[in-house]
């Protein structure tokens, strides 16, 4: 094989590829395992905007279209296809939850997550909701898993809803969805701020 080039990745070659391969719903990618071929210059910020080569990637649909070959391995964000597999950067969670829907009420309520590309998840065991605080400020950063490895931030608006339906288990103040209870904040901090 020498003397042939290497293949540098690129977005658009990555859009045809997902194209090329896709039938319906999500692709595979669990499935799909091609070499590395190094990193390519696209940067999801933490509130859910695409970068490539520093500048923001305007197309929703290409930006739909790239959420959907996602992937994470490792600890690092992967776009994949069925022929290449090339580094991104994301600098929190690749999405963002940007509404929550509720049914029901206690123990029997049930919350949905809508991601800032479309994808939907019903937190439960298998997409859990979870908080991380700022070890300074101890600002809340709330999280819900959407898909294989990958979560969203959940915005400010949808984690005040969450707030708002929470209730008091076992001493922890959070939210119950599919018979789970995802705690938020000690009951016993929430009553001394």
């Amino acid at each position: 094989m020498s003397g042939q080039k290497p293949v540098t990745p690129s977005p658009e070659g990555i859009a045809d590829a997902v194209r090329a391969s896709k039938t319906r719903g999500l692709p595979p990618v669990h499935l799909w395992n091609p070499p590395f071929c190094g990193d390519l210059d696209i940067r999801i910020a933490r509130d859910g905007s695409w970068y490539y080569l520093g500048s923001p990637i305007g197309r929703p649909a290409l930006v739909k279209l790239f959420s959907s070959i996602l992937k994470k391995e490792d600890g690092k964000y992967f776009l994949v296809t069925p022929v290449e597999k090339v580094g991104i950067t994301v600098d929190d969670a690749p999405f963002v939850a940007v509404d929550v829907e509720a049914e029901g009420d206690g123990r029997d309520q049930v919350l949905r997550f809508t991601s800032h590309v479309g994808d939907e998840a019903t937190a439960g065991p298998e997409h859990p909701i979870r908080v991380e605080r700022d070890p300074e400020s101890g600002e809340p950063a709330p999280y819900v898993l959407i898909r294989a490895n990958l979560e969203a931030l959940i915005d400010r608006k949808s984690f005040y809803r969450l707030v708002d339906l929470g209730a008091h288990h076992d001493g922890w103040f959070g939210v119950w969805s599919s018979g789970t209870f995802f705690p938020v904040i000690p009951s016993a901090e929430l009553d001394a701020a």
